[in-house]
């Protein structure tokens, strides 16, 4: 298995203090409660479980350009129920459906996530995927995921092809479809 390489969580001390939040979830189920409860990124901007997140989070995190990201990703980390390491997040999704054989999500509904036109549309169709997931993804690449996804949204996609979340994404997703 190819290790997965960062862009936007580089930093080691920052992916664990993001697992760590993940993992504190588990014993605060209130604020896992309320971030799972909300239905935009801006409900999510308004809660205090959100605040709680931003003091765990790099100081860089708090920055209003970066506020939305880290608000997304607090909370669709929240449907997280278990965190399966490995294979990166759209791999994730091309995993077959217990005792089955299709995708856990289906090539229309993965390319309309890659499609998606705004935060809020992001937002609502990376929750079904993670849901579609069971619950159960990698969490670091998950953010990871989030995190380019809003770069690309408010400064462009990448000049160079391999850069782009798309392609990175459409490469893991169709490696393993063709695999099964």
């Amino acid at each position: 298995m190819q290790q997965q390489v960062y862009r936007f969580l580089r930093e080691v001390e920052t992916r664990n203090k993001l697992r760590a939040w993940w993992e504190s979830l588990n014993d605060n189920r209130a604020d896992r409660a309320r971030l799972r409860r909300a239905e935009t990124p801006d409900d999510v901007l308004l809660t205090e479980p959100f605040f709680r997140f931003l003091r765990q989070m790099p100081e860089s995190w708090a920055e209003p350009k970066e506020l939305l990201s880290a608000a997304i990703v607090a909370a669709a980390l929240s449907h997280v129920k278990e965190a399966k390491d490995g294979e990166p997040f759209a791999t994730q999704l091309a995993l077959p459906k217990p005792g089955g054989e299709k995708a856990r999500m289906s090539e229309i509904r993965f390319q309309q996530l890659q499609k998606s036109r705004d935060p809020g549309e992001f937002f609502r169709r990376l929750l079904r995927a993670i849901h579609l997931a069971d619950g159960r993804v990698n969490v670091i690449s998950l953010a990871e995921s989030i995190l380019h996804w809003m770069n690309e949204y408010l400064y462009g996609v990448d000049r160079e092809p391999q850069k782009r979340l798309a392609i990175r994404w459409a490469s893991d997703y169709y490696t393993k479809i063709l695999k099964h």
